[in-house]
């Protein structure tokens, strides 16, 4: 397979999760089976496939259902509205101005016991998610001093704060900020994945209705992953000339270029299914 990843290749729930966050959330009308079984087959995902990602949202807490005669439709569950609420945010700040860096870091210290496997797995995502790296066994740090209070909350729901310890410091005189940068995370490899975003939506040119709403959900699929990968280091500790902050702008201008077209096309098709 190519570095470059197609929708259809990922999983329906997380297309539809996409869905949900950039068509139904602003709207917050209930919507057709029909109408979400037909927008995840622009992207080849199986009716049968998107009717699964549907129960298992709902099972999961996310969506309510409704009948109406021998139809059903779909509405967001208040905590849903919440998550998507908070994603959106997440997503469609991310990438701006990173603003001014006072050259201090955030350190943390906290050990999980290779027995714990599961614990650790859950320790890692949930700092990685917050911009954490860790340079070694143990130790985890952030160049936003900021995120402290996310990291004790992190740690406490975990059950790991009466272990954990937290400085802020600036970087000592003994190694090199650089080498500690590339051991805490692997830019070279999120760089290749913003090289492969800009190259799958620059020259990308939706003409209808149907081809811009496919084309905006891509986008802001692809785009959703970023926040995750990406530690939002401050410029001076990134490569020169680095392929983010192109990236950036192309998300930003495609996504308020395309967004009242593709939310003209979700109307429509919402309407349809409404009025049939």
């Amino acid at each position: 397979m190519s570095r470059r990843r197609e929708v259809s290749h990922t999983s329906a729930r997380s297309l539809l999760m996409t869905v949900l966050g950039e068509f139904v959330l602003p709207r917050d009308r209930p919507v057709w089976t029909s109408t979400l079984v037909e927008v995840l087959g622009m992207f080849d995902v199986e009716e049968k496939s998107a009717r699964q990602a549907l129960a298992r949202t709902a099972a999961e807490g996310w969506l309510e259902s409704e009948r109406v005669g021998r139809r059903v439709r779909w509405s967001l569950t208040r905590p849903s509205r919440d998550l998507l609420t908070e994603g959106a945010q997440r997503i469609y700040e991310f990438g701006r101005d990173r603003g001014q860096w006072d050259g201090r870091w955030l350190m943390l210290l906290v050990s999980v016991p290779e027995a714990k496997r599961d614990l650790r797995h859950s320790l890692r995502t949930r700092l990685t998610w917050a911009g954490f790296g860790s340079p070694a066994p143990g130790v985890w740090v952030s160049a936003d001093t900021g995120r402290q209070e996310e990291a004790a909350r992190i740690v406490a729901e975990l059950n790991l704060d009466r272990e954990a310890m937290s400085f802020v410091a600036s970087y000592g005189q003994i190694g090199d900020v650089e080498a500690m940068v590339a051991r805490s995370w692997d830019l070279s490899a999120l760089e290749d994945r913003y090289e492969d975003f800009i190259d799958e939506f620059t020259d990308l040119n939706p003409t209808t209705g149907a081809t811009v709403l496919h084309a905006q959900t891509r986008l802001v699929h692809e785009w959703r992953r970023f926040p995750f990968l990406d530690p939002r280091l401050p410029v001076r500790l990134l490569p020169g000339n680095w392929s983010g902050v192109q990236a950036a702008e192309l998300f930003h201008r495609r996504h308020v270029e395309w967004r009242p077209a593709a939310q003209r096309h979700w109307a429509t098709l919402v309407d349809a299914e409404d009025a049939a």
